[in-house]
């Protein structure tokens, strides 16, 4: 029998520098480098990032680029273009992360290509940064990927749900994972002149993910320092948030990647603020949970049930700012979460999972 091949499609590109699904992606090749199978993985990726070419092979696994980008329109094509790639490649089970593929998977499936699973990115089509016509779009792909796929993973129960009561589709509940972030020696940095101690809220600036929210909470309060990451310079809703004169207790920091100064950042944190309001089960809200901080939480379904319900909520810039207090001082919210965090959340528990409904092993 062969050994089965597995072609990840609908990443940005390893190593790991955007979101979820890239996210996702390096704990999926770390799991099978583990298990002495990288080599017959496949990640495809953009044709290049910030101007720098991705490598030719990430932790054993192989990286091909395809010739346009993985976000925005043209996630279409790359996604198109990558199935096709994976098929003719003699991959057998092909992980679609993202929906666009829908529009054009009825056709690109081949009679002998590659088992397809498909993971919707959340409800993508609800995000705040599309118009009318491209969310018409991104949900008439959806309906299609979900419909036309050998199976479907949901990473919040929320998302399993809509998909059962709009499409009739049932699906395999994984969420995204986290690990223990005591393993990473914290680095100077010195050189971000960030104050003694503060909250923290980490998230690419889109709409949805509220961060314009969350620093007009903390302008009303001086006395509680604020510490943002975020890629500021990337998106039109970034680049509006940077432009915006804040009080001096509110820093603005450029995303980070390194393990060891975003360690260093952590350490410092008193708690975590989290305003995503898409996308099902947030890989930064895990890994908020396993500081073992206390974490409050934008109040929408996926983060409740991330949650489990523990965490407090909020929903504008007032309930935000009258939480703070008592944020602070609940010395038992965070063990919670983290035990919690340990309980589900595990990437070894979760890639385990993958690997089962991939039929990869």
């Amino acid at each position: 029998m062969t050994a089965p091949r597995l072609a990840i499609i609908g990443t940005v590109g390893l190593p790991p520098r955007y979101g979820g699904f890239e996210t996702l992606a390096d704990a999926l090749v770390r799991g099978a480098e583990a298990r002495g199978i990288a080599d017959r993985v496949t990640v495809y990726c953009d044709p290049s990032r910030n101007g720098h070419i991705p490598p030719d092979r990430y932790r054993g696994a192989r990286l091909v680029r395809a010739p346009v980008r993985a976000n925005g329109v043209q996630s279409l094509v790359h996604d198109a273009w990558s199935l096709g790639h994976a098929t003719r490649s003699g991959a057998n089970v092909a992980l679609l992360l993202g929906v666009p593929v829908g529009l054009t998977l009825p056709w690109l499936r081949k009679p002998g290509g590659p088992r397809v699973v498909v993971h919707p990115d959340g409800i993508e089509w609800r995000r705040a940064k599309w118009n009318m016509a491209q969310r018409a779009l991104l949900k008439l792909c959806e309906g299609r990927a979900v419909r036309h796929a050998d199976g479907v993973i949901a990473d919040n129960p929320a998302i399993a749900r809509h998909l059962s009561d709009t499409y009739g589709v049932q699906s395999t509940c994984i969420p995204y994972g986290g690990d223990p972030l005591d393993d990473v020696a914290p680095a100077d940095i010195t050189d971000l002149n960030l104050p003694g101690a503060y909250a923290l809220a980490m998230a690419r600036a889109e709409p949805e993910n509220n961060l314009a929210l969350i620093l007009d909470a903390f302008a009303r309060h001086p006395d509680r320092p604020l510490v943002v990451l975020s890629n500021w310079g990337a998106t039109r809703e970034g680049r509006r948030l940077r432009a915006l004169d804040l009080p001096p207790h509110i820093h603005r920091v450029d995303a980070i990647y390194d393990p060891a100064r975003l360690a260093a950042i952590r350490a410092r944190a008193t708690c975590h603020i989290h305003g995503h309001s898409a996308g099902g089960t947030n890989p930064a809200l895990v890994e908020a949970m396993w500081t073992g901080l206390p974490v409050a939480v934008f109040d929408c379904s996926f983060n409740r049930e991330t949650t489990d319900g523990i965490a407090p909520v909020f929903r504008d810039a007032g309930s935000l700012g009258a939480l703070l207090g008592d944020l602070a001082a609940d010395t038992t919210l965070g063990p919670r979460l983290a035990a919690l965090a340990r309980d589900r959340y595990g990437w070894d528990r979760v890639t385990s999972a993958y690997f089962e409904v991939l039929g990869f092993h």
